[in-house]
């Protein structure tokens, strides 16, 4: 693996409820990212990713923890010192729709980054720019003054990774970028953010509850539940020989390709999620596992190398 681009410590967020309840949404994830590599970070729906996502490039800040970008600490920096790295650092939405302006044109959606960051010298090389980037992204250059609305949900998530990759950045948050979408687009998508970064050399922290997804574009998965890391390893490691009970219930979840085996008995997760008001002790899957004991509800566990991946379980075959 290359050396990190990316670096979290430590990483909490709490959301206050009143003065003394808060939701626990991120509990103490340390993670790296290295430069080129697809990151996915899978888990149920309110397990913590998006928010996690958004703490990486600063766009919500943590409780507590840091994050460091090629080596420096950007964490609790004022907006003056940040805007070197808000460059750097982008985010693709889950619903195009919602994060574009519906007043705006396309021509103007793509050019407000530039614009913003002045990064061209005058109004031809902005015009250049967003045409270079709508060619890169597969939107016709005729297209170049319609609105949102007149573009089809998968080439509005198109506008949102040309304007995602404006400014060339060297990460990108990519926040459940297809779920939105019918397969065939999904797949087209996917296809294109591979192209890109390849082109670009591009990094990627993708976001998904899709573990069938994730498996065609990511190097490393990261699980995680209740806002911890449940385990974290190359991608085929994991979906070969997962280690921790969570990654083995969400993987029998996924439908199988082969009709001949879809009729097979699935373990399914049993019980309610806990709330992230008032997370369990110990090991916060331990009231869903059916492998949980007394320990489990003592003492939390703490990620653990088993070969290529760390699991977080007092019960790992070494």
């Amino acid at each position: 693996m290359s050396e990190a681009l990316l670096e979290a410590q430590d990483l909490v967020k709490e959301f206050p409820l009143s003065r003394k309840r808060f939701v626990h949404a991120v509990g103490g994830v340390t993670l790296a990212v290295s430069a080129g590599e697809t990151l996915a970070i899978v888990g149920e729906s309110g397990c913590g990713k998006s928010t996690l996502g958004r703490m990486l490039i600063g766009a919500l800040p943590p409780t507590s923890g840091e994050v460091r970008f090629r080596g420096q600490t950007i964490t609790g920096l004022k907006e003056r010192d940040f805007s070197p790295y808000r460059r750097q650092l982008q985010l693709i939405f889950q619903d195009p729709y919602a994060s574009l302006d519906p007043r705006m044109k396309v021509r103007d959606l793509i050019a407000e980054p530039l614009v913003t960051h002045k990064v061209c010298a005058n109004k031809d090389e902005v015009t250049q720019r967003v045409l270079d980037l709508m060619k890169a992204v597969g939107i016709p250059e005729d297209y170049l003054n319609r609105y949102p609305h007149q573009f089809s949900g998968g080439q509005r998530q198109r506008i949102g990774i040309a304007r995602a990759i404006a400014l060339d950045p060297a990460l990108i948050v990519c926040d459940e970028p297809v779920s939105a979408l019918d397969v065939s687009v999904q797949n087209q998508i996917l296809n294109l953010l591979n192209e890109l970064q390849d082109e670009r050399g591009l990094t990627y922290v993708f976001i998904s509850h899709d573990l069938s997804v994730v498996r065609h574009i990511s190097n490393r998965i990261c699980v995680m539940f209740l806002g911890k890391v449940m385990e974290i390893g190359p991608t085929e490691e994991v979906f070969h020989e997962a280690r921790h009970p969570y990654t083995q219930f969400l993987l029998d979840s996924v439908l199988p390709p082969d009709p001949h085996r879809r009729g097979e008995e699935k373990r399914l997760l049993k019980g309610e999620p806990p709330s992230p008001v008032d997370p369990p002790t110990g090991c916060c899957f331990r009231t869903r596992c059916p492998f949980a004991t007394e320990l489990c509800a003592q003492k939390e566990p703490v990620l653990q190398k088993t070969g290529l991946v760390e699991a977080a379980c007092h019960h790992l075959k070494k």
